[in-house]
């Protein structure tokens, strides 16, 4: 009576409190006197027996559906099921037997979500068994051992009432000596969507079927003039040949009503494998790559399948919006190389599979938005983004899943995919009961959102971007599935996103902050585009020398591509790898373009000529550079005046050039002097070349010494002309002597020092022979000591 005086929402008082407490303790007093004094024995049995029926209850016994078929029945049908049972207790199990259970409609998709996390058996949500017909017996299921199951139940049997969704209970009973009485060991549960006649109103509904891989060639390409394309390995090609994850895709979808969308890169990939290609081996070694004929029948099939079918084309090699909005857009040149991996998309698709590629959408990793990707992901082109509903979540509270496209500013429309369905086929498939869960789960899903109302709804299925070969078989049964079900018709993107917006749907793009932080770590680092923004500078300093330029901006403008591309995703280590190979080639190439080292040269004189020798060891021209020579000392050694020089240089592929330049000295000494090339815009090209040059000055000693001897030869000649001029003279005299009459000898003289100069002039004419002064003269005697005449040279 003192509780129910109290007032609602108030504490008792203290004293009431401890009046209430106390009476407790004296009524319960005799009873705990009472427990106390039962045996013990009786409680730890039954602690026990609660112990053996968790260890051994309804999870004993593992139950896989490996096949339903069909999987969304309609009245009339044989539903035929079929699995393994396997005892994963450590006791046989007796009388087992196999049964099934129908569940109540289910009318949520939520509840779907949770019936589907549910283990182990609950009478009240696995539903009632079916006749006793229905069922397969085992005498007994050995620990361990994996036991076959199938049965088939006519759908009438089963109960259904209006179209729905139903769970669908596969269940195995039996009894083991610890536990001796039928009770339910193991449960598998799945949906049995039930759409018995046409719905009224069909869901519109767009499934993408993604033809995308990882990046596979490099940038380096043979020196033939097919420039034959080296792979990194061989991968692509098991991804094509029969069986593999992309010939799966194409085979699959060929009979599909689907939306191709598809990575440039792979088709410009296969299309070079085709006609003909290389693989990397040991070290810089490259091996014939065999798989042509696989390569082209790949891309045969594929021409086929999209025929009359919808091709979205992604930038080429898929990059990474996310991490170029989050991480890239302050590196300069990132935008721009989103840019140039959409324009040529359209050169890429179309030449090869013939169709004309829809280039309005772009794809995020896990349609995962927020502002900033939305601006890059328009910033190339594209007015559509798809997007998924676990990330521009409803805001409302509407009971229904809207339609798919929502505008959402700046002329850009979000085409949303649902998440459920499009996450349905993840994980691994390559088990059949795996598979068979997965694509009654879809089913169900796809079957309980048309049944949510009568408005007609766009709805877009974006499954993950490379699935594998299970998971394309899967999501293969599923649309075929689906689309035969009666309550979906197919749609293409195009018209998904051109489709009414549902007005109360919610249009709020989230925040940064919103951004899944797991989606994050994975993002390319701010560094990796640096270091593509460092290699796209390399290469437009080196395709400026090229007289053929397409063979290298090509392949290396699409490795660029390739280098942001969303499959690099958890893969950090093989992307750095990727990016340094393609720079470290790239740098291989334009070191090719060098200049040869150069001793000492020696040079003598006041002018001279300096070769400098520049190496092509490219397959191609180069042209457009400038080698300009440098003095360090241009007081000593100039270039026409100047401390510089330069000339253009023109190279052809596979050989060198020479180019000399001309000199003045100054001084002598040693000089140091730099060679450099430049591109035609004036930046530096490859390392420079120093080198010096001694220069051996003309001294005025020199100048001294080749004076003299000018001086000389001016003396002698003027010697001899005096010599010629005496002789001359003489003669005259004695023929003058002659005429007056003195005959005989002449008169002997004493000999003085015209006698001597005459004697060193020229040998004495022979007796009786007339003299000339050009008559050889005689050896020249010992000089003598007696002081030279005035003109005389004398020799010392």
């Amino acid at each position: 009576m003192a509780e129910a005086a109290d007032f609602q929402g108030t504490s008792p008082s203290a004293a009431r409190r401890w009046l209430r407490r106390t009476g407790a303790l004296l009524a319960g007093a005799p009873l705990l006197a009472g427990l106390l004094q039962l045996p013990a024995a009786p409680v730890a049995q039954a602690a026990g027996q609660d112990s053996a029926q968790q260890a051994s209850g309804s999870r004993t016994v593992s139950v896989a559906l490996d096949s339903l078929s069909p999987s969304a029945p309609t009245g009339g049908d044989i539903l035929t099921i079929s699995g393994t049972v396997t005892n994963k207790g450590r006791q046989p199990i007796t009388d087992a037997h196999v049964d099934l259970r129908t569940g109540p409609e289910i009318d949520t998709r939520s509840s779907i979500d949770s019936a589907a996390r549910r283990t182990g058996h609950s009478p009240d949500a696995d539903g009632t068994q079916i006749d006793d017909t229905y069922r397969q017996d085992f005498a007994s299921l050995t620990p361990g051992v994996a036991q076959r199951f199938s049965i088939a139940v006519p759908v009438d049997e089963l109960d259904l009432g209006d179209a729905g969704v139903y769970q669908l209970g596969v269940s195995l009973s039996g009894e083991t000596s610890a536990q001796p009485w039928d009770q339910v060991l193991g449960i598998q549960r799945t949906f049995l969507p039930w759409q018995p006649e046409e719905a009224d109103t069909k869901t519109r509904t767009t499934f993408l079927w993604p033809l995308i891989s990882t990046g596979h060639m490099t940038a380096e390409t043979g020196s033939n003039e097919q420039q034959t394309p080296v792979f990194r390995s061989d991968e692509l090609a098991k991804e094509i040949s029969r069986g593999g994850r992309l010939e799966q895709l194409v085979s699959l979808g060929r009979d599909l009503d689907v939306t191709w969308v598809i990575d440039p890169d792979l088709l410009a990939s296969v299309d070079a494998m085709a006609r003909g290609y290389r693989v990397q081996g040991e070290g810089d070694a490259t091996a014939p790559g065999r798989q042509q004929a696989v390569a082209k029948q790949w891309l045969a099939d594929l021409q086929k399948a999209v025929t009359d079918k919808e091709v979205v084309a992604l930038p080429y090699a898929d990059p990474d919006l996310a991490s170029l909005a989050h991480n890239g857009t302050n590196v300069t040149g990132s935008l721009s190389r989103l840019k140039e991996a959409t324009d040529v998309v359209a050169n890429t698709v179309e030449p090869i599979l013939h169709v004309k590629p829809n280039t309005d959408f772009a794809w995020p990793v896990n349609g995962a938005v927020d502002p900033s990707i939305v601006k890059v992901a328009t910033s190339a082109g594209a007015d559509k983004v798809i997007t998924r509903s676990d990330s521009l979540e409803e805001t409302g509270a509407l009971p229904y899943t809207p339609s798919a496209a929502r505008p959402i500013g700046g002329g850009t429309t979000a085409v949303v995919a649902d998440t459920r369905l499009s996450t349905a086929f993840q994980g691994d498939l390559t088990r059949a009961s795996a598979k068979t869960l997965s694509v009654q789960r879809f089913l169900a899903q796809s079957l309980a959102l048309n049944l949510q109302t009568n408005q007609q709804r766009s709805i877009v299925v974006a499954p993950q971007r490379m699935p594998t070969a299970s998971q394309a078989q899967a999501m293969a049964e599923a649309i075929s599935s689906m689309q035969t079900g009666g309550w979906s018709e197919s749609q293409n993107l195009g018209a998904a996103a051109k489709a009414k917006p549902d007005p109360a749907a919610s249009t709020k793009v989230p925040s940064g902050s919103e951004y899944p932080s797991s989606l994050r770590k994975q993002e390319l680092p701010r560094w990796a585009f640096e270091q593509i923004a460092r290699t796209q500078a390399k290469l437009d300093s080196f395709r400026v020398i090229l007289t053929d330029q397409s063979r290298v901006v090509t392949p290396f403008g699409r490795a660029i591509n390739r280098e942001m591309s969303t499959s690099w995703r958890g893969r950090a280590t093989e992307a750095q790898n990727y990016r340094d190979g393609v720079e470290d080639y790239l740098d291989g190439l334009a070191a090719g373009v060098t200049l040869i080292d150069k001793s000492e040269t020696k040079l003598s004189g006041r002018s001279a000529t300096i070769p400098v020798t520049v190496q092509n060891n490219l397959v191609q021209d180069v042209d457009h550079l400038v080698l300009r020579l440098t003095s360090t000392s241009p007081t000593r050694l100039e270039f026409g005046g100047t401390g510089y020089a330069e000339q253009p240089v023109t190279v052809s592929g596979g050989h060198s050039q020479s180019v000399k330049f001309g000199t003045s000295a100054n001084a002598n000494g040693r000089v140091t002097v730099k060679a450099q090339l430049f591109t035609k815009d004036g930046k530096a090209y490859g390392p420079a070349v120093y080198f010096d040059v001694k220069v051996t000055e003309i001294t005025a000693t020199v100048m001294l010494v080749i004076g003299g001897g000018v001086l000389l030869l001016v003396l002698a000649g003027f010697r001899m002309y005096t010599q010629r001029k005496r002789a001359a003279a003489r003669e005259a005299e004695e023929e003058g002597t002659d005429t007056s009459g003195d005959s005989g000898e002449a008169a002997q003289k004493p000999e003085g020092p015209v006698d001597r100069l005459q004697e060193e002039s020229g040998p004495r004419p022979g007796a009786g022979d007339p003299e000339q002064p050009s008559d050889p003269g005689p050896d020249t005697p010992a000089e003598s000591a007696d002081p030279s005449g005035t003109g005389e040279r004398v020799d010392r």
